[in-house]
């Protein structure tokens, strides 16, 4: 089987990152940002996601977290494009579950919607994708938080407040834009930052990781009436 994987060694003027993906993986990671609350964001991705992740980031923290955590989400948006090659035989969309309650339906291959909701205690996020060819995020729900001011004490207590919402999006929108990809993320509710944050990184996880399987009804085929994504 082929090994579908991409290499990205990418350098500015503000970041430097080396960064391995293997998307048939089992979801080890080896992740070094300098940035602890966005490593864990990236090992949950890799693990829930099942794919192997080692990315290692050196950037301009002294100024902010903000090239860094835009940096790595177009790394790996970049190394998704060349993973996923011309993309025959994938899904596409993720992720697997039934129009109805799937607990209640077999699995038989057919019964998906683009569609993963992902709890965490009193959150609830939901992330659609389409390896379309053509980049787009939808970011609906946060608005509000995006640019919430924190107080000197709220960011000593919970480094996960610091890490804002809108820093999250900056990721999903480099993401977006380099794995050329529609990526709708939505907060149905939720307050607890740390909490929405990682419900939204693992509902993006579950998603990727169905819509890059491999369907073997299409196997050698492009999933587009275009011939070519």
């Amino acid at each position: 089987m082929h090994i579908r994987q991409g290499l990205i060694n990418r350098a500015t003027k503000e970041t430097r990152i080396q960064l391995a993906l293997k998307i048939d993986g089992s979801g080890k990671s080896s992740i070094k940002t300098g940035i602890p609350f966005f490593d864990h964001m990236l090992t949950l991705f890799a693990k829930h996601a099942v794919v192997d992740l080692k990315l290692k980031c050196n950037g301009d923290l002294e100024v902010d977290a903000h090239h860094t955590v835009e940096d790595c989400g177009i790394a790996l948006g970049q190394a998704f494009v060349l993973a996923l090659g011309d993309k025959r035989g994938i899904r596409r969309y993720g992720t697997g579950f039934a129009p109805k309650n799937p607990s209640e339906i077999p699995f038989n291959g057919k019964d998906f919607r683009g569609e993963a909701y992902v709890p965490m205690d009193e959150t609830l996020a939901r992330c659609v994708i389409d390896f379309s060819g053509r980049p787009y995020l939808v970011w609906r729900g946060m608005n509000e938080m995006a640019y919430k001011k924190l107080s000197a004490k709220e960011k000593a207590q919970d480094t996960s407040s610091a890490f804002r919402f809108g820093l999250a999006r900056e990721f999903f929108q480099g993401f977006a834009n380099e794995a050329r990809c529609n990526l709708h993320l939505e907060l149905i509710y939720g307050e607890e930052p740390h909490h929405v944050v990682e419900a939204l990184f693992k509902s993006f996880a579950k998603s990727v990781d169905v819509a890059c399987q491999q369907d073997t009804r299409i196997a050698g085929q492009v999933p587009s009436t275009k011939g070519k994504l």
